[in-house]
């Protein structure tokens, strides 16, 4: 390869390093053409799959500050970079080398961080973004129904009682509205009886003497 053309593989998967929020180094070892074009087609929501080569890769992984895959560049390589979630993209490969046992997780970075092939593997059985979203947007919906009830409850509780009193009401009304009408009729013999009982004594004696 010519030296502009090496010049120009190297700044470009140095700018893949760059771009990328977690990249997997992988071994692809006797894969036929027709795999590798189903693990590209498989990963692409959320990585580009690159076949690359190792003193090329080494010295863009140098001028892009990543160290994760010092030492790992040996054999047929290939990098996926990632751009989407990493998690799916980690499952992703995950699946396919299960399937395929050619296919070797070798390591790979995230967010700045070296992962060893088993790092990867338990990236891949964590949760992905949309499922973490989906968890959190019920919890909130639960929050906020829990809200509304305690909101509403102190409401309803309080229409209760104002019912409970109101029946309470109607029912001792009639007792209620018998009581002032007995009063003055109490009050009203008393009234007239004691003016007779104050003066008609008075009278008595005036007349005697």
């Amino acid at each position: 390869m010519a030296t502009a053309a090496k010049s120009a593989a190297i700044a470009e998967i140095a700018e893949h390093f760059r771009s990328s929020g977690a990249a997997v180094l992988t071994e692809y070892r006797g894969l036929t053409v027709k795999q590798l074009t189903e693990l590209r087609n498989s990963i692409r929501a959320h990585a580009s799959y690159a076949v690359v080569k190792n003193t090329l890769t080494e010295r863009a992984a140098q001028e892009a500050g990543v160290t994760a895959f010092d030492g790992l560049l040996a054999g047929p390589s290939a990098i996926a970079f990632v751009t989407g979630d990493p998690v799916e993209a980690a499952k992703t490969l995950r699946d396919f080398a299960k399937a395929n046992p050619l296919l070797v997780i070798k390591g790979g970075v995230l967010d700045g961080k070296a992962l060893s092939a088993d790092d990867v593997r338990k990236l891949a059985d964590l949760e992905s973004r949309e499922v973490l979203l989906a968890k959190l947007a019920g919890a909130m919906q639960a929050s906020l129904a829990k809200a509304v009830y305690l909101f509403a409850a102190p409401l309803s509780q309080a229409a209760r009682t104002v019912d409970a009193l109101r029946a309470k009401v109607a029912a001792g009304a009639p007792a209620d509205s018998a009581a002032p009408d007995a009063a003055p009729q109490d009050e009203t013999p008393q009234d007239a009886a004691s003016p007779d009982a104050d003066v008609t004594p008075q009278d008595s004696t005036a007349d005697d003497a």
